[in-house]
C-alpha cells in the first residue's frame, strides 16, 4: 500500500479501493463524469461479489476510485444499493450512471461490457451502487 493510500485509510477508514470501467481510457472518462456530477451510480454483475465479497459496497462507506494505474483519483460514499436484473433496469437507474443520454444506449453498452468481462444474459442480476462524490483527490 503506497503512502498515500495508508494517509487515505486514516481519513476514510475502512474504504475500499476499485476502479471504474475497463480500460485506461473508460477509467478515465467514468472518473471525469463522476467529478462533473453526471455519474451518481455505477453497476456490476452480482454474481461477481460471490467470488469477491470484499468488493461489495457498504451503504454508507466511503470508498476509493484510483485511475487505471492505481492512483488515488477520489471518493465516494454509497447512498443506496440496488438489485436488480438487466432487463428490469429503469431509465432512471440507468441514467443515473451518466454514461448514456437514454435506456436503450445503456442496454447496448452495457450488455458489450459484461460480454467483455465474463458473460450476459438479460436476466443477469446486477448490483447498482448510487453514491455521492466525495472528494476529488487531484485537489490534495
Amino acid at each position: 500500500m503506497t503512502e498515500d493510500m495508508e494517509d487515505l485509510q486514516d481519513v476514510y477508514p475502512g474504504a475500499g479501493t476499485f476502479k471504474f470501467g475497463d480500460s485506461a481510457t473508460m477509467c478515465e472518462r467514468l472518473n471525469a463524469l463522476v467529478r462533473a456530477g453526471a455519474k451518481t451510480a455505477s453497476c456490476d454483475a452480482l454474481a461477481n461479489y460471490q467470488t469477491e465479497p470484499e468488493a461489495m459496497p457498504k451503504l454508507g462507506r466511503c470508498d476509493i476510485a484510483t485511475d487505471w494505474e492505481d492512483v488515488p483519483a477520489l471518493v465516494t460514499r454509497t447512498v443506496r444499493l440496488e438489485e436488480i436484473r438487466f432487463c428490469d433496469v429503469s431509465e432512471d437507474t440507468a441514467l443515473a450512471q451518466g454514461e448514456n443520454a437514454d435506456l436503450a444506449g445503456w442496454q447496448k453498452d452495457h450488455k458489450a461490457f459484461f460480454e467483455r468481462n465474463g458473460g450476459f444474459d438479460p436476466e443477469m442480476m446486477l448490483l447498482f451502487e448510487h453514491f455521492e462524490f466525495v472528494e476529488d483527490l487531484a485537489d490534495r
